[in-house]
């Protein structure tokens, strides 16, 4: 018994494989068996539209746009030599700027620790009012 409705030819020249299960080109949109539907496997002049990839700078992670017929190398390096906006005093910011007040500490820290009464930045050592002899509005009773 035949099913003449059923299934489509590969469009592959050299193939014509009568395929139950035809898989359509999302670039050129002809019908290709399982052997020939990948871009390089039908020679697909429609490619390009589809087998894209956008090169990332290395340095500052921004995307390059590349041209048609351009070498991405080639084009990422010019824009690490002109337009790359990558500084590398950037990454070595200091984290733990945040001085204690307390006068003969030198201790930092990553966040601010203010104290409630007076306003002043301390470390977590000295962040209590009655360890850094706080001369705020009202004196606590005992240490917390």
């Amino acid at each position: 018994m035949e099913f003449p409705g059923l299934g489509e030819h590969c469009s592959e020249r050299t193939c014509k494989q009568l395929d139950f299960l035809p898989l359509k080109c999302d670039a050129c949109e002809e019908v290709f068996c399982k052997d020939h539907i990948r871009y390089n496997d039908h020679k697909c002049s429609s490619a390009y539209k589809k087998n894209v990839q956008v090169p990332v700078c290395p340095l500052c992670n921004a995307p390059i746009p590349v041209q048609k017929g351009e070498i991405p190398d080639i084009v990422v390096g010019a824009h690490m030599d002109k337009d790359c906006k990558y500084n590398p005093a950037q990454q070595k910011q200091r984290i733990f700027t945040n001085k204690c007040l307390k006068p003969g500490c030198k201790r930092k820290e990553m966040m601010k620790v203010v104290c409630e009464q007076c306003g002043g930045n301390f470390c977590i050592k000295h962040r209590h009012p009655l360890d850094h002899d706080c001369k705020g509005s009202s004196h606590p009773t005992s240490k917390a």
